[in-house]
C-alpha cells in the first residue's frame, strides 16, 4: 500500500508530461517527449556513455563521502567526549559550515589544480558537517543515567564509549551519514564543474551546451534514482544491523 501511495505523484507527473507532449503545449526544445528521452537513454546505455559517466560520479561521491566520515567522526567524538576542546574547535567549524562549498571552488582550484583532488574537496565540504553535527549531537545527548551505570560497574572511558555511548548515538550517526550521502550527490554537479571530462554532472553541462534537453533530463533522473537507491540500501542495512536505531533513522531527525 505504501508503495502504491509513493508511486501516485510520479505517475501523475508522467501522465502530465505525456499529455503536454501530445498536445504540444510546450516546445520540444524545452521539454522533449517521454519517448525521445527513453530512446536517448537506450542509446546512451548501448554505447556505454551513461555507465561511464555514472561510474565516474559514483566513485567521486563514495570517495568524498568516505573521506568526510574519516574526518568528521573522530572530530565529533573528540568534542563529544572532551568538552574542554569545544571553545577552540567549535567557532572555526561553525564559521566554515556557513560557507557554501561552491564558493570555495576558485580557491580549491588554486590549491589542488583541476584534477580529482579539487572535485573531491567540494564533496567533502558538503558531506562533512551533516556527519559531524549529528554524531556530536548523538554523543552529547547520551542518557546520563546510562553513564552513571557504567561508572557503577567501573568501566573505563574507552569501555563506556564502546559499550554505552556509541550504541546510544548510532541512530544520530546513521541520520548524519544519510544526509552526508545526499549532500554528496547534491554537490556532485558543482564538483564536476571543475574542468571535468566525465561524470553525470559533466554530461548534463555538456548536453546543455549542445541544447540536448533530453540528455539533461536523463542526467537529472539518473542522479535522483541512484541517490534514492543508495539511501534505501544504506537504511535497510543499518536497520538490519542495528534494529534499535530503526525508529530514529526513519524519523530522519537531524541536528540543523
Amino acid at each position: 500500500m505504501n508503495l502504491i501511495k509513493g508511486l501516485l505523484i510520479p505517475t501523475l507527473l508522467l501522465l502530465g508530461w505525456v499529455l503536454i507532449a501530445k498536445l504540444k503545449l510546450i516546445s520540444f526544445y524545452i521539454i522533449p517527449p517521454p519517448e525521445q528521452v527513453w530512446k536517448t537513454t537506450l542509446s546512451l546505455l548501448e554505447n556505454g556513455l551513461l555507465l561511464k559517466h555514472l561510474s565516474t560520479s559514483f566513485y567521486r561521491v563514495m570517495s568524498g563521502f568516505t573521506a568526510s566520515f574519516v574526518l568528521a567522526f573522530p572530530l565529533a567524538v573528540l568534542l563529544g567526549m572532551n568538552r574542554r576542546f569545544t571553545p577552540y574547535i567549535n567557532p572555526p567549524v561553525e564559521f566554515i559550515r556557513h560557507i557554501p562549498p561552491l564558493a570555495c571552488i576558485p580557491m580549491l582550484i588554486l590549491w589542488f589544480g583541476i584534477g580529482e583532488a579539487s572535485k573531491l574537496a567540494v564533496i567533502i565540504l558538503a558531506a562533512f558537517f551533516p556527519i559531524f553535527l549529528n554524531t556530536l549531537s548523538g554523543i552529547s545527548q547520551c542518557d546520563k543515567k546510562l553513564l552513571e551505570v557504567g561508572d557503577a560497574f567501573g568501566l573505563s572511558p574507552q569501555e563506556k564509549f564502546r559499550r554505552i555511548i556509541l550504541p546510544a548515538s548510532l541512530p544520530s550517526i546513521i541520520v548524519g551519514m544519510r544526509l552526508g550521502l545526499g549532500y554528496s550527490w547534491r554537490a556532485l554537479i558543482g564538483a564536476e564543474l571543475v574542468a571535468a571530462s566525465a561524470g553525470i554532472g559533466y554530461m548534463i553541462l555538456d548536453a546543455e551546451q549542445i541544447s540536448r534537453s533530453d540528455i539533461v533530463i536523463i542526467g537529472i533522473l539518473t542522479i535522483g534514482a541512484i541517490g534514492y537507491l543508495i539511501d534505501y540500501l544504506f537504511l535497510k542495512f543499518a536497520q538490519y544491523g542495528m534494529p534499535w536505531a530503526k525508529r530514529t533513522a526513519d524519523d530522519g531527525s537531524v541536528n540543523p
